[in-house]
Parts: structure tokens; C-alpha cells; sequence
């Protein structure tokens, strides 16, 4: 029983840790991201028309897969044509972080 006890807790406290700071992740997002990813991460077809790329969802399966620390690199240094995201602080690049794992497809 005890063991039982200390796995749910143990359980209970990672998903809590995983998905820590998407609250505060989402409201950056919203003033940070949406205006190229879109309000739920769909990303917006004319600004990938505009930089001749393709845009793939946050939800998707290939976003998802990379870790916490390639998407906060990805945030503070960015990748492609893709810009760092200005103003943006170490811990406030965690919170997106978190909140774009919320976005599942």
C-alpha cells in the first residue's frame, strides 16, 4: 500500500512538473508567438507564404517530439528563418515551452 501511495504522489508531482509554468506560458504566447504560430498553434499560412516556409503546427507530432530544452533554444536563439524571440527571459522561454506541450493534436 505504501509503495502504491508513493508511486501515485510520485506520478502526481512529474505531470505537475511537466506541465509546470503553462498558465504564465500561455499569456506570453498569446503577446509572444500567436502573431506568426496562431491563437492554438496552427501557425498562419501568409506568414509562412511571406518567409517561404512551411509552418508546421505546435501540436503536431514532429514539434511535440522535441525536447523542452531544443524548443526553448528554438524560443531564445531561434532556427531557420525563424528570429529569437525578443524579450524574452530563460524562465519565460520555460513557460511557452510548457504551454506549447499542452497543445496536442
Amino acid at each position: 500500500m505504501k509503495l502504491l501511495v508513493t508511486g501515485s504522489i510520485a506520478l502526481v508531482v512529474s505531470v505537475g512538473l511537466a506541465y509546470g509554468g503553462a498558465p504564465e506560458g500561455k499569456a506570453l504566447y498569446a503577446t509572444k508567438c500567436a502573431a506568426c504560430h496562431g491563437a492554438n498553434g496552427e501557425g498562419k499560412a501568409a506568414i509562412g507564404k511571406a518567409f517561404g516556409v512551411t509552418m508546421k503546427p505546435l501540436g503536431s507530432k514532429e514539434v511535440q517530439s522535441m525536447s523542452d530544452a531544443d524548443l526553448k533554444n528554438v524560443i531564445l536563439s531561434g532556427k531557420g528563418k525563424m528570429k529569437p524571440v525578443a524579450g524574452v527571459s530563460a524562465k519565460q522561454a520555460e513557460d511557452i515551452v510548457a504551454y506549447v506541450k499542452t497543445m496536442k493534436e
